[in-house]
């Protein structure tokens, strides 16, 4: 069962979503309001990673996957007047919002999804395309995978919401297992200890 607007609201209430920091305003009356009838806005942080253009490729059967990554990405910050991402690239994104999923007893536990907007699309911005599971139990920002597939450069900017993530009741009490981006802080899905 997908949550309302309301409901969003009422899980942060209640420490069965956190979300670093809380979107504000909460009331649609205020034009830049980020919770839509289903979903609430996410922003993009100023970390970006380009994956380099290399003779290497991915194995992801190693462990060691975003220290991997991490070698062979430029890492940048994308200044106040924005960052083009030119047609047909790929980077590595992040989230202002740090969101926390915490596993509860009573089947109070939620998952999410995180998915792009569609003012964004429209324009040819995929984000977060294969992967926009957010599992239960998951702590930290979410990383977009973001590519151009439009004709014409896109201009990225600090702090412009990106993305929607729309909150899922969980049926039953899951078992702990996070996964390897669990407590990431980069985009490349590094700890802050890595």
């Amino acid at each position: 069962m997908i949550l309302s607007n309301i409901e969003i609201q009422k899980a942060i209430d209640a420490g069965r979503l956190v979300i670093t920091p809380a979107p504000q305003p909460r009331s649609p009356e205020y034009a830049n309001c980020p919770y839509d009838t289903t979903a609430v806005d996410l922003r993009l942080s100023s970390a970006l990673s380009i994956p380099r253009a290399s003779p290497y490729t991915y194995d992801l059967r190693k462990s060691g996957f975003a220290t991997f990554l991490a070698r062979n990405c430029d890492h940048k910050v994308i200044p106040e007047e924005g960052y083009a991402l030119e047609s047909g690239k790929f980077v590595l994104g992040m989230t202002i919002e740090r969101v926390h999923l915490p596993l509860l007893p009573d089947g109070q536990t939620l998952a999410a999804r995180i998915e792009g907007k569609s003012s964004l699309a429209r324009c040819g911005l995929l984000i977060h395309f294969t992967a926009p599971t957010v599992h239960a139990g998951f702590d930290g920002p979410l990383t977009l995978e973001m590519i151009n597939l439009g004709h014409v450069g896109i201009s990225l900017f600090p702090g412009m919401p990106v993305a929607q993530l729309i909150l899922e009741s969980v049926v039953g009490d899951p078992q702990a297992n996070p996964s390897q981006f669990h407590g990431q802080s980069t985009p490349v899905g590094q700890k802050a200890n890595d």
